[in-house]
């Protein structure tokens, strides 16, 4: 098989040595952490090394941090929780158009049973409208949810500022992190957020483990029944990938700044190159502050699917958006909703750059999707 060129990061990352070494060590134990006798209690230490490496990475404390089985369920346990057990009068929701499709999926559920949802738009740069913010956040209002850093332009979103205007409307705030967590400096308490999502397949930890930070001492309405991890969320818990998902996150913050310097640079390089190669290139988000290692690129009179696949051929793994979207023909939400048309948005590709990224990976895609993109655009009259 040929050596596989993976820019799709965002999707999912490829699990750290550190990580792997964890939940191979974790596999040996075999106790359940709610048991008191010895085989249970080594479980539990094991679970407290996880819970204790997570919350140092983003300044919480460890009785703050719920285990999940991912990003997924965390938001609808932060956002059916907070909207379960919210005090009469606080019965609407605020989200931005831009939310992985995990929120909005909650969100739209929420709606159907008949709660009051709001959208917030966003401009062409993927920001939300601080002033559709004020009004739409109310005394109504229970929890407004804003993503940390977009999933598919990987535009940071101005979380804190959101944080405030919730509070002083008496609301909560909720703030997706997961393509955040592991690449730039996450702090809960600078947010300013009171719930904060994280999962470990996005810096290099295993499938299947997350986290959701509660702030100390606030009240959550469980998705259902159990007492594991302080009642807030049933299930005896995935102690093998819980650990892997301490160490990956312990390492991936260790090596943070140098990551994030050599991504950077080598996002800068792929954009650079590509506006240079395609013309009329356009980059999603340009103008607004971004993750290092996230491109959004429209190439007009391409189409992204079979760009991919052209690619993929190739041995070069890339995105037309969010992995939850594969298979779908409806273009990306989140283009549209920055304003991008329908034709855009289906010549948008997402080149996603993580740990394992090289300058070689650089180098062959800036030769190969330049000339794949004019063979595409060549071929879509004839299949027209």
């Amino acid at each position: 098989m040929r050596p596989v060129i993976y820019l799709d990061h965002n999707a999912i990352t490829p699990m750290r040595p550190e990580a792997k070494a964890a939940v191979l060590a974790a596999l040996e134990v075999f106790g359940n952490p709610g048991s008191v006798h010895a085989a249970g209690r080594a479980a539990r230490e094991v679970l407290d090394r996880a819970r204790t490496k997570v919350a140092a990475a983003i300044g919480a404390q460890p009785g703050e941090i719920v285990f999940t089985s991912g990003a997924t369920e965390s938001a609808a346990l932060a956002i059916r929780g907070v909207l379960g057990a919210a005090r009469a009068g606080r019965d609407e929701l605020v989200v931005t158009a831009v939310e992985h499709p995990c929120v909005l999926a909650v969100a739209e559920a929420l709606r159907a049973e008949g709660q009051k949802v709001t959208v917030l738009p966003v401009d062409r740069r993927g920001l939300p409208d601080l002033e559709a913010a004020r009004a739409a956040v109310t005394t109504r209002t229970a929890l407004l949810c804003a993503m940390l850093a977009n999933n598919e332009t990987g535009v940071l979103l101005p979380v804190r500022e959101l944080a405030a205007l919730a509070r002083d409307r008496g609301a909560l705030f909720f703030t997706d992190a997961v393509q955040a967590v592991g690449k730039i400096e996450v702090d809960v308490r600078t947010l300013g957020a009171d719930l904060l999502a994280l999962t470990g397949q996005k810096f290099g930890g295993p499938r299947g483990a997350g986290a959701l930070w509660v702030s100390g001492g606030l009240r959550l309405t469980p998705l259902f029944g159990g007492t594991q991890e302080r009642g807030r969320r049933a299930g005896t818990e995935n102690l093998p990938g819980l650990a892997g998902l301490g160490a990956a996150i312990e390492a991936a913050v260790e090596r943070r700044d140098e990551e994030q310097r050599r991504i950077g640079a080598f996002r800068e390089l792929l954009e650079v190159g590509l506006l240079e190669a395609c013309p009329g290139a356009v980059v999603n988000g340009a103008r607004a502050p971004r993750l290092p290692g996230t491109l959004s690129i429209t190439l007009p009179g391409t189409d992204a699917e079979a760009l991919l696949i052209a690619l993929d051929l190739e041995g070069i793994c890339a995105s037309a958006g969010s992995a939850c979207h594969s298979g779908s023909a409806r273009p990306s939400p989140v283009l549209q909703a920055m304003g991008l048309t329908m034709a855009e948005a289906r010549a948008t590709l997402r080149l996603s750059l993580g740990w394992t990224s090289s300058s070689a990976d650089v180098k062959q895609a800036l030769e190969a999707i330049p000339r794949l993109a004019r063979q595409v655009r060549a071929a879509i009259p004839a299949i027209g």
